[in-house]
């Protein structure tokens, strides 16, 4: 039962080291953590949309990222 504390003040650590990682959706610097760009409109030919930046922009990226 000595394990127990531990295990809990372990579990809110990482908890609370997630919180402060994470990013909204659908923000730019979201796009860009995921290897892309902002584009208005539309993305470029040959270019895939993987998310939305804003309420008018698309996040785009090259279908060859790894």
């Amino acid at each position: 039962m000595q394990i127990l504390p531990l295990l809990f003040a372990l579990l809110l650590v990482m908890l609370q080291g997630a919180a402060g990682l994470s990013l909204a959706r659908g923000s730019p610097q979201d796009c860009q953590r995921r290897g892309g760009f902002c584009s208005r409109g539309s993305c470029p030919p040959g270019i895939g949309r993987v998310g939305i930046c804003s309420e008018r922009e698309f996040c785009c990226r090259s279908r060859w990222y790894s």
